[in-house]
């Protein structure tokens, strides 16, 4: 579980403005830049001029900070305007933004996205790529107030999520072979 700012009631020093949030930041910044692979604690904390040790007070370890990343990354949804968090003119013009919103996401952090595939979820039944318990719920609530049975609102759920994350790693993946990074594991060094 991420901590707090601060971890354990402790507050960051003076004149660092260390703070979860930045970490996140310069972390998806080198992932972007780098790939996966580039984002190592010591990197993260070379970019923010503190010591590694010093990331530890606000992630306990380099899958935690993963985890906050894509938590970033998959919260860029509720700051899309085209994206509603509940069916409002229906279930199909509901489930296109939700798609559009992801695949803008996944397109602006194509070297980062394969995380949100891969990372463990909160909840067995979360699936890749909304991930996030908030917009599961809405699209499951949605869906049943849209007339939606059980049955096929669970089926509406497990298609659309596998159908998203399918094209979108093959989307993300023809970029990143486009652009490699050294740290995405793509890169051939010529």
């Amino acid at each position: 579980m991420i901590r707090a700012q601060g971890g354990h009631g402790r507050r960051s020093r003076p004149g660092r403005g260390l703070s979860l949030d930045r970490i996140v930041t310069v972390t998806l910044e080198l992932m972007d830049e780098q790939g996966i692979g580039a984002a190592t604690m010591r990197a993260v904390s070379s970019r923010l001029g503190v010591r590694s040790m010093s990331l530890y007070r606000y992630v306990q370890d380099r899958d935690e900070l993963f985890d906050a990343v894509v938590e970033r990354i998959v919260n860029e949804l509720a700051d899309d305007p085209e994206v509603q968090l509940r069916p409002v003119d229906g279930w199909r013009p509901y489930l296109a933004g939700i798609a559009h919103g992801v695949r803008r996401y996944a397109r602006a952090h194509p070297h980062a996205f394969p995380l949100v595939a891969t990372r463990p979820p909160a909840a067995p039944w979360v699936n890749p790529p909304l991930r996030s318990l908030r917009w599961v719920e809405a699209m499951l609530t949605g869906l049943a107030r849209e007339g939606f049975s059980d049955e096929q609102v669970l089926f509406t759920y497990r298609t659309f999520n596998g159908f998203l994350l399918g094209y979108l790693l093959l989307e993300t993946s023809a970029m990143t072979l486009r652009d490699p990074k050294p740290g995405d594991g793509s890169f051939t060094g010529t």
